[in-house]
């Protein structure tokens, strides 16, 4: 694991037979009526993370304020959960194992899952259509899982929002970044197809508001 810029982000990385396991998930990932909905296929579930296990709330809805997202802040977002078979599987497992671990999180810790595939169904397709944002959490991790036909992508990391990014990076596949939300701000690169075919990136993003679990009074 690659530790750097005052433990606020550090590079990790999930086994290649996690990687495996969790790519053929994607391929169903459903289109929304949300602002995004027709090149960012999204599901998404909040699990709690007990005794090593994954444990679905059966929560689906999401919600930021317009705080923090000014594209589709104070909008209550429904999306289809990630699947069983995907929750009840190994490499997430894994994957939730290692962000509770590397944050230290409690026993119980709540996280909302965002599996996500962005489609290149414009020239220049946006990744993050919010720009330069925070996502109002203590701590979040975004887990590649494939590209396919793309360039671009990077991942870009600020200090602050009003300054050029320190970090800029096209995470492979299997490569997780981890970053303290409440201290980084974060963008990404937008994609564009290697050639006519349809290109996408596939990623799963975690996040994690600190201590708060299923354990708690």
């Amino acid at each position: 694991m690659l530790h750097s810029h005052q433990n606020t982000l550090h590079i990790t990385k999930l086994s290649l037979n996690s990687v495996s396991q969790l790519a053929p998930s994607f391929v169903d990932l459903p289109h929304t009526a949300h602002a995004d909905g027709q090149y960012r296929l999204r599901r998404y579930s909040v699990i709690n993370f007990i005794a090593g296990q994954v444990v679905d709330t059966g929560k689906n809805e999401f919600m930021q304020t317009d705080k923090f997202n000014h594209f589709q802040g104070n909008i209550a977002r429904q999306f289809e959960p990630v699947l069983a078979a995907t929750l009840d599987s190994e490499g997430m497992r894994e994957m939730c194992a290692l962000f509770v671990a590397a944050n230290g999180l409690p026993d119980g810790q709540e996280i909302e899952i965002h599996q996500i595939r962005i489609a290149t169904v414009y020239q220049e397709t946006q990744v993050a259509p919010e720009g330069v944002h925070q996502d109002g959490f203590d701590h979040i991790a975004i887990v590649a899982i494939d590209r396919h036909n793309i360039e671009g992508g990077d991942i870009l990391l600020y200090q602050n929002c009003d300054e050029e990014p320190f970090f800029r990076k096209v995470l492979s596949n299997g490569e997780i970044a981890m970053l303290a939300d409440n201290q980084l701000w974060h963008n990404a690169q937008p994609i564009r197809a290697c050639n006519d075919n349809r290109g996408h990136m596939d990623l799963f993003v975690l996040t994690a508001k600190q201590g708060r679990c299923a354990l708690r009074s």
